[in-house]
């Protein structure tokens, strides 16, 4: 789903957003002017290339997220899963873990999840 992947730039300026939100559309480019050497008019270009993916909202002026940092992630995550390991979780955790070794707190974490989120 395009609406959910970011660039480099797009992302940086997502995570501005997030850490500020709300904010006044004005206040949002001082504030890209200072962290990104952006002009104004860039800061406005990308707030409306995102807007219209439907990440944030400029109300009036003020500028704040439809979708949470954390829930937007997640969605990334799972089109990852879906895209690359045919929506197998189960995929993915084999691949990764060929690689990276788990910690007996990370397994636990896992074995939580998995029992919270047991069908019947």
């Amino acid at each position: 789903m395009d609406q959910y992947k970011l660039g480099d730039k797009e992302q940086k300026f997502a995570d501005l957003i997030w850490k500020n939100e709300p904010i006044a559309s004005g206040d949002l480019a001082k504030l890209c002017e200072i962290e990104l050497n952006w002009k104004r008019t860039t800061t406005y270009t990308m707030l409306k290339r995102l807007c219209n993916k439907g990440l944030f909202e400029n109300n009036k002026g003020t500028v704040s997220a439809q979708i949470s940092k954390s829930d937007f992630h997640a969605v990334q995550g799972e089109e990852f899963i879906k895209e690359t390991f045919d929506g197998s979780l189960p995929q993915f955790l084999a691949a990764f873990t060929r690689r990276n070794k788990l910690s007996s707190k990370e397994i636990n974490e896992l074995q939580k999840l998995i029992d919270a989120h047991k069908e019947g």
